[in-house]
């Protein structure tokens, strides 16, 4: 089976708010919480779990995506008139980049979590 993370916690200033803008963004479902925990689903070996707090760090996380999912999740970025920007350091020139050959952008969640969708 190899080594897989199976799940992390996500700090929010509200947990349920922020699992539903990530589901949402994604293109995934949020099912409720569970024990204390928002979780969100990303695949079928990761669960990202929201967990109210009121002090902490901004966080990196980085998803993997193919062309049509990197479409979608676009579009719902552009719809939603979210700031993305092409690096950790560009978050709002508002163009994606083009390394490794795929696309990319970066975003942040409500929490000020900086968010990445990527295809290469």
């Amino acid at each position: 089976m190899g080594i897989l993370l199976d799940h992390t916690i996500v700090p929010a200033r509200d947990k349920e708010l922020s699992a539903r803008f990530l589901a949402r963004i994604l293109g995934l479902r949020y099912e409720g919480s569970v024990s204390h925990f928002a979780p969100v689903r990303i695949n079928e070996t990761l669960t990202l779990d929201f967990d109210n707090a009121t002090e902490f760090e901004s966080h990196h996380y980085a998803f993997k995506v193919d062309e049509m999912e990197f479409d979608a999740i676009f579009n719902r970025i552009q719809a939603e008139g979210v700031l993305y920007g092409s690096g950790p350091r560009t978050l709002n020139d508002m163009n994606i980049n083009h390394r490794h050959g795929g696309r990319g952008f970066y975003f942040k969640d409500l929490d000020g979590h900086v968010l990445e969708v990527q295809t290469a």
